[in-house]
């Protein structure tokens, strides 16, 4: 997941979502967001 980008990985979270992938694998993303600290990308897209 390092190998991210930022960008992917935000749209890779709200992909995730949509699609109602397993909830694991959301918070995997959700935390790699957090690690980052890009939780404001995910509350301005909501």
């Amino acid at each position: 997941m390092k190998n991210m980008s930022n960008e992917l990985l935000i749209e890779s979270y709200f992909q995730a979502i949509t699609f109602k992938l397993h909830i694991d694998f959301i918070r995997l993303l959700e935390a790699e967001i957090r690690s980052r600290s890009l939780q404001h990308e995910i509350k301005q897209s909501s």
